[in-house]
């Protein structure tokens, strides 16, 4: 009954997250990506300092201080502006594919900077997902979208703050790394933005969007964490993938965008490639696992 209540809650965290992105596409289509990016950060730790007050925790610990949190700092503003960058420039189900790649690039960074054995199988693939990932850029045709390269920095800026989130101090909480991790997307937002023209005053459509995109982007962090403390993590990771699914029909209804066999094709490979990596955990590593993602 975990495993179901588990998997359910990680559903409802993708949902979140691809309506978050949707509602921050739209939004800098009328304000700068920099300025957007700013004002997600300011609501993203609002909302945690809340939550980390009501759990009676302070909201900035020595702890913060050590070297693997700036390094998770670096990570995050890779990811979050080149992420941003890719939903304003790019197709929402383009720059969705590219980021399942995420828990491939994951498994590499392990293997490589913790020493973590993995099998020849995995590596396989590994090799296999980035296939996938190249599937979907098609960097030889005519086809190619130079600013799918951004998905992939956003992708493995991604990938390194996971990275990074597992040799966090364990007396940091999940409500505090969220508001260290949103509280650095404030002063990159206002330099980007003070970098690429300055700002705007956002209208009203616009404004909300960003409201209403980081309300649910913090709601789907939580439900992403009780999903990953509820169930089994073999179990419930493989349900990141839904993501995708809603990433593709959400470009599809809202912003009318169409989707090639390639880029289908390489998003079933790097979906396949990943579960296999992620049911291929011994019961010993998906525990460890748990363990690391609850501290992120």
């Amino acid at each position: 009954m975990d495993n179901i209540r588990g998997s359910a809650w990680m559903v409802l965290a993708m949902l979140g997250f691809a309506i978050e992105d949707t509602l921050l596409k739209t939004a800098t289509a009328a304000v700068p990506v920099g300025q957007t990016l700013m004002l997600f950060g300011a609501g993203g730790t609002f909302g945690f300092l809340l939550l980390t007050w009501r759990r009676g925790e302070r909201a900035f610990a020595s702890e913060a201080l050590k070297a693997t949190l700036f390094t998770r700092a670096i990570f995050e503003i890779t990811g979050r502006l080149f992420f941003l960058l890719s939903l304003a420039l790019n197709t929402l189900s383009s720059t969705s594919a590219i980021l399942q790649a995420t828990p491939i690039a994951v498994t590499l960074g392990a293997a490589v900077l913790f020493g973590e054995r993995v099998s020849w199988q995995r590596w396989l693939a590994i090799l296999i997902g980035f296939v996938g990932v190249l599937m979907i850029i098609q960097p030889s045709s005519e086809a190619f979208q130079v600013t799918s390269i951004l998905a992939i920095i956003g992708m493995i800026g991604f990938a390194g703050r996971d990275l990074a989130t597992r040799a966090a101090p364990p007396a940091l909480s999940n409500m505090q790394l969220g508001v260290y991790g949103f509280g650095v997307l404030i002063p990159t937002g206002a330099l980007y933005a003070f970098w690429t023209g300055g700002f705007v005053w956002p209208d009203l459509y616009s404004g909300l969007s960003i409201a209403a995109g980081t309300l649910v982007g913090i709601g789907a962090y939580y439900s992403l964490t009780v999903a990953m403390r509820t169930g089994m993590v073999s179990v419930v990771t493989p349900f990141r993938y839904s993501r995708l699914l809603f990433g593709l029909l959400l470009g599809f209804i809202i912003f009318d965008e169409s989707v090639d066999a390639m880029t289908l094709a390489g998003s079933a490979i790097i979906v396949v490639s990943g579960l296999y990596i992620l049911m291929g955990n011994s019961p010993r590593k998906a525990a460890a696992t748990k363990e690391a993602t609850e501290r992120a």
